[in-house]
């Protein structure tokens, strides 16, 4: 079903009415998915897996942030801070299988790259920062400097 706008043009004495098709949503979707299907580019579901997903939690100490690495192993995950604190996660997936039984053959191998780079707002003291890897669960925790622990002042609420 199409949706019509009416366009008044002005030819001189006589004014009439020219219709103007303007297609409904699911058609701008459907032309949007089929031009987003010629570009070969990764779907939103295949570009938000290759992004790890991640939580960053603060206390009075330090800031945590944890990642989900589901099966990478330890040794193939890169960390890195930059002066500016930009901490990025990188890792690498590798997994295959083979089964090989009577007249039966099958092969099935799996890379992947997953990496994700975030800010951190804060004065962290990044000499000082500690990593963990368990079961797929990455957990960095990095110590805030005395700069930003002082930082916080406490505001007195006066009553009017």
């Amino acid at each position: 079903m199409r949706n019509e706008l009416s366009n008044t043009e002005n030819t001189g004495k006589n004014m009439r009415d020219i219709p103007i098709h303007v297609p409904a949503s699911s058609e701008i979707k459907h032309f949007l998915q089929r031009f987003w299907n010629m570009t070969d580019l990764p779907t939103t579901a295949d570009a938000n897996d290759l992004a790890p997903k991640i939580e960053v939690a603060e206390n009075k100490d330090a800031v945590t942030v944890s990642a989900e690495l589901p099966g990478i192993d330890a040794k193939d995950i890169d960390l890195q801070i930059s002066s500016d604190g930009y901490l990025t996660i990188s890792g690498e997936k590798k997994s295959s299988k083979e089964h090989n039984e009577r007249d039966n053959y099958f092969s099935e191998i799996y890379y992947g790259m997953v990496k994700r780079t975030i800010p951190l707002p804060w004065d962290l003291d990044y000499n000082k920062a500690d990593a963990t890897y368990n079961d797929g669960l990455l957990s960095i925790e990095i110590p805030k400097t005395q700069t930003e622990k002082a930082k916080v002042k406490k505001i007195n609420v006066n009553k009017m």
